[in-house]
């Protein structure tokens, strides 16, 4: 006999709103191999939705482009004039190249109209950050012939694949089964 009370609950019942799991999902995503290669024939990156608050992802993801990576990053957001010392533009018709790769931090209502910008600005691919997943802005710019990743981290993605996750805590080298210490109170 068995305890009802300790069966585990159906897969479906852990998923999270939006998940993989999720049966709306029908965008197939690009494999690992496919996201390296983006990452590796990209020359420019233009984050839209860039943010020159420290505690954004947006800022963060920027600071270790800039930093630990070979790519020319732009800035898009039409509230600032500068971000991080460089200049930030009102939209990827602005900017002064055609970006490579489109990184949007920007609400999910807005990534159709971010997608339509890209596809007119003539980048290869749209990339939305981790959290963001839109059918429709990958159709959009699917049809127009961009590669598209979705749910995806830029910065984790090229830390991967270029041996760097350390550098936001992620695999340190350290395997341990004991509790750090956090004080000594």
């Amino acid at each position: 006999m068995t305890d009802a009370s300790c069966a585990l609950p159906p897969a479906d019942a852990c998923a999270l709103p939006g998940g993989a799991a999720d049966p709306a999902r029908t965008f197939t995503a690009p494999g690992a191999q496919e996201r390296f290669e983006i990452l590796r024939a990209a020359r420019s990156v233009a984050i839209v939705g860039a943010s020159d608050n420290p505690a954004r992802a947006s800022y963060f993801v920027s600071t270790y482009l800039l930093s630990s990576s070979p790519y020319d990053v732009y800035f898009v957001n039409p509230r600032a004039e500068t971000i991080l010392g460089r200049p930030a533009y009102a939209s990827l018709a602005d900017l002064p190249v055609t970006p490579d790769i489109v990184d949007v931090f920007r609400r999910h209502d807005d990534l159709p109209g971010v997608a339509q910008e890209a596809v007119d600005a003539g980048a290869k691919t749209l990339w939305l950050q981790l959290g963001s997943w839109h059918e429709g802005a990958a159709e959009i710019a699917r049809d127009a012939g961009l590669s598209v990743v979705m749910d995806r981290c830029v910065k984790i993605e090229h830390a991967r694949f270029h041996g760097g996750l350390h550098l936001a805590g992620f695999d340190t080298g350290v395997l341990s089964s004991k509790r750090q210490l956090l004080s000594r109170r």
